[in-house]
Formats: structure tokens, C-alpha cells, sequence
């Protein structure tokens, strides 16, 4: 009896140092669980479906006699929004993380029914209206903000301010609407 107990407490023993063994991440994992990952669907989604929006939004239109500030803004801001995801891990520990990833989930939805309208109903009132054509700029506000709420912190022992990427993400915003506008009003 008191060896099958010796046995049981060993083999006990042996399988709680497999499970801490087996859940303790790699390093170079915790790097790869950065927030970038949730700008891969944006990305995807550009990528297959630019050359789908109208005329106005292909880059021989769209980046036609940009001012070269407004250029430099809008691509270096976006520049740094991307860097910054990358350099914040992903990570849905509490509530205001959970609620981000819904926020991040509901701006996904919207950001794409933006470019839906726009695609299957170019001529429509929403479409040709201010509103419509400049959505897909506006709308990455919801996932943005999505994923500052996710990114609770920088790697490497940053000091982390949620304002930070916020502030970025609006500037970025700022500049791709500004453009946008610049090209809807130019067209109409």
C-alpha cells in the first residue's frame, strides 16, 4: 500500500513538471503574439479587393498630385501605426482587452461593408455622398481603437501609454481623410 502511494505521488510529481514544462512559451513566441497580427485581415482584405473599389481609388487616381506633405503624413503615420502593432503583444487578459477584441470584431464588420457598398453600388446616393465614398477612410477608427484596447503594452519594457497609439491611429486617420476628401471633391 505504501509503495503504490510512492508511485502515485512520483508519477503525480513527473506530470505537473510536463504541464509547466509544456505551457511555458518560448521567447521568440511572446514576440510573435504582437498585435500586428490583427492587421493581417486588413491587409488581406486590401490587397484582394483595391482593384474592386471605383476608379477614384486606384493609385493612378487616388495618388495623383498629392501634396507631397500630405503624402509623406498619411504614409509615414500609417508607417508608425504598423511598427507600434508590432511592438505590443496580443494578449485578451481582462475585460477591457475582451472588449476591445469586440470592438476590433465590429470594426472589421463595418471597415467591410464600406468597401462592399462602394464596390457593388458605386452609383449609389451613399456611394457618390461624401459619407460613402470617404468610409473606407473613417471606419478604421473602430478597429484601431479596437486594438489599442487589446495592446495594453510595449515589449522590451517600454513605458506604455494607451493615448500613444490612439494619438497615432487619429493622426494617421487625419491624413486618410483629409486625402480622401481631397480626391472626392476633386471628382465631384
Amino acid at each position: 500500500m505504501e509503495e503504490n502511494r510512492g508511485l502515485m505521488q512520483e508519477s503525480a510529481r513527473k506530470s505537473c513538471r510536463t504541464e509547466t514544462i509544456k505551457m511555458k512559451p518560448e521567447p521568440a513566441q511572446n514576440y510573435l503574439r504582437n498585435c500586428f497580427l490583427l492587421m493581417l485581415p486588413i491587409l488581406v482584405w486590401n490587397l484582394a479587393l483595391a482593384n474592386q473599389l471605383p476608379t477614384a481609388f486606384r493609385p493612378e487616381v487616388f495618388w495623383n498630385d498629392i501634396p507631397i506633405w500630405l503624402a509623406y503624413g498619411e504614409n509615414g503615420s500609417r508607417t508608425l501605426v504598423f511598427a507600434l502593432t508590432l511592438i505590443m503583444p496580443l494578449r485578451f487578459s481582462d475585460r477591457t482587452r475582451k472588449n476591445g477584441r469586440y470592438l476590433y470584431l465590429a470594426g472589421l464588420l463595418i471597415y467591410a461593408a464600406s468597401w462592399i457598398a462602394l464596390i457593388y453600388f458605386p452609383d449609389s446616393p451613399w456611394s457618390t455622398s461624401l459619407p460613402g465614398f470617404m468610409a473606407p477612410a473613417y471606419t478604421p477608427f473602430f478597429w484601431l481603437a479596437g486594438i489599442g484596447l487589446i495592446g495594453h503594452s510595449f515589449y522590451f519594457n517600454l513605458p506604455f501609454r494607451p493615448w500613444f497609439f490612439f494619438s497615432v491611429s487619429l493622426l494617421f486617420l487625419s491624413f486618410h481623410c483629409f486625402h480622401t476628401a481631397t480626391i472626392y471633391y476633386r471628382i465631384h
